[in-house]
């Protein structure tokens, strides 16, 4: 190589496409002073019109997305001096036209910066703003975590759907919209973000309001439901609920912080909470239940919310969103969402359970082989419902489309004759007109019924039973109206039947 000579010309190609070799992908667009002045004329070599001087060899590399602008000056010719003009004139001649780095130019021509790539160009970035948004001065999770035991199980004691405020005390602070910035490139294309907006004021009830503030006006529990803060009264009694006390009803939130005895009746508009046993009572909850030390002996549970408990046994549950608890011996659990048995044990033996988005247990049955039915999807009877409400819709469309039908050739009779219409046609249509009332009021619930039922379908699709520890022998797994019988004890298996058939697969634990 030492013999092979080049020209000032040939150096600086190849120096530019060693310089393209060392950025393989970058996409960037790099331009030279030849280049731009062949593109120019003949006329535009050497002093261009703008009186930019830079030597050849100078190149303007701008990356690919256009966010940054990087300038190779080579060294002017003896006796020749550039300027902070001439650079931006090279830049603007060359589609660089904003975000000039003022004191890196300045620099290069002060600190003769030459035969390296210097940042001249830097776009500015999106700023995104922020929606306006409300600062809770207290937890808006209905519940708190529940603590895990050293054993594995789960304590339900420290779960509490209670958060008090007093009258006058701070529940929130909205934070107005604060609007973001737009962007550029170093090629002048704008960047627009997207424009923050305000809430509308805060909805519930119990809360002032002043200037971005939200105030208590009452006692009581407050939570949010649906975007509404709710301040609500509580019942709470301190001791033990028995058969001399007999009921208790309350349209907020009950609090039993000693045992419920047998025989109790229990109704409450919201949460019901129960922080000692609880015996073969009965519970109805517009909201949630939770039972701090289980319940067992025969009881009754009604929930429109989800069920916690420390343990289950001979109890029937109907909850409309989950049950949770550490153990279910020989109970009969309904739940709409799922059940989940908690904990290193986490068992679920005899009785039946059921789950219509799916089950969820460490160990089910047990050595005694005790018959445990779990059920997960939608269950046979709610399948041969809708077959039913289906077939009972179409007929009272059909019925009613018959008795329009007729009632539409009465009245074409009754125009023509007019006043000689006959006193028999006209209680006729009476009859009619109160017949297809009761047909529109049938086909209504009918409407109802079916859209429930069409509801569980479409929420038991995917429905799963998953066991992550022992599934014991004679153990009968249900999902949907399929069913099958754990003939040996085996584990760590989930099932599902996505083809109407029930599939089994191991869980594989990383």
């Amino acid at each position: 190589m030492s013999g092979i000579k080049f020209s000032s010309e040939q150096m600086d190609k190849l120096k530019n496409a060693m310089h393209r070799a060392a950025m393989p992908g970058t996409g960037s667009l790099v331009t030279t002073t030849e280049e731009t002045q062949n593109a120019r004329g003949t006329e535009e070599a050497g002093w261009d019109a703008k009186g930019t001087n830079l030597a050849k060899g100078t190149y303007l590399r701008v990356e690919e997305d256009e966010m940054a602008a990087w300038l190779y000056l080579a060294p002017p010719d003896d006796g020749q001096i550039y300027t902070k003009n001439e650079l931006i004139t090279y830049l603007e001649r060359n589609g660089v036209v904003k975000g000039y780095h003022s004191s890196n130019l300045s620099a290069m021509i002060k600190k003769k910066v030459y035969d390296r790539e210097i940042l001249v160009a830097k776009g500015a970035k999106c700023v995104e703003g922020q929606d306006g948004y409300f600062e809770y001065l207290f937890s808006p999770e209905e519940y708190g975590v529940p603590k895990i035991r050293e054993d594995g199980t789960v304590d339900y004691t420290n779960m509490s759907a209670l958060q008090n405020v007093r009258k006058g005390d701070k529940v929130a602070i909205y934070h107005y919209a604060v609007q973001g910035t737009d962007g550029y490139t170093v090629c002048g294309a704008e960047m627009k973000v997207k424009p923050s907006r305000d809430l509308p004021p805060m909805r519930g009830k119990g809360i002032l309001r002043e200037n971005n503030i939200y105030y208590a006006q009452s006692d009581g529990k407050i939570e949010v439901k649906d975007g509404k803060v709710d301040i609500q009264n509580v019942h709470e009694i301190m001791g033990d609920v028995d058969m001399i006390i007999g009921k208790v009803e309350f349209f907020g939130d009950v609090i039993i912080n000693g045992n419920v005895e047998s025989g109790v009746v229990i109704r409450a508009g919201r949460n019901i909470e129960i922080h000692g046993t609880t015996g073969a009572a009965t519970l109805f909850a517009g909201g949630d239940v939770v039972l701090s030390r289980g319940i067992q002996g025969g009881g009754k549970i009604s929930a429109r919310g989800s069920v916690f408990a420390d343990f289950i046994e001979n109890t029937m549950v109907d909850a409309g969103g989950t049950v949770q608890s550490n153990t279910i011996l020989n109970a009969r659990i309904y739940a709409k969402d799922k059940v989940i048995t908690t904990g290193k044990k986490g068992v679920i033996i005899g009785g039946y359970t059921h789950g219509l988005k799916g089950i969820e247990v460490m160990a089910a049955g047990n050595d005694a082989e005790v018959k445990t039915i779990l059920h997960c999807g939608y269950e046979p009877e709610a399948f041969s419902r809708l077959v039913d409400v289906r077939q009972r819709e179409r007929e009272t469309k059909d019925k009613i489309s018959e008795l329009v039908e007729t009632m539409t050739e009465a009245l074409r009779e009754k125009r023509m004759r007019g006043a000689s219409t006959s006193a028999a046609t006209e209680a006729k249509l009476s009859q009619w007109n109160r017949l297809k009332d009761q047909y529109f009021e049938e086909l209504d619930k009918i409407g109802r019924e079916r859209e429930t039922l069409e509801e569980i379908m479409e929420e038991s699709k995917g429905a799963s039973i998953k066991v992550d520890g022992n599934l014991y022998r004679n153990v009968v797994i249900s999902v949907n109206a399929e069913q099958k019988v754990i003939d040996r004890t085996t584990c760590f298996m989930k099932y599902a039947a996505p083809k109407s058939i029930i599939e089994g697969t191991v869980i594989i634990h990383n």
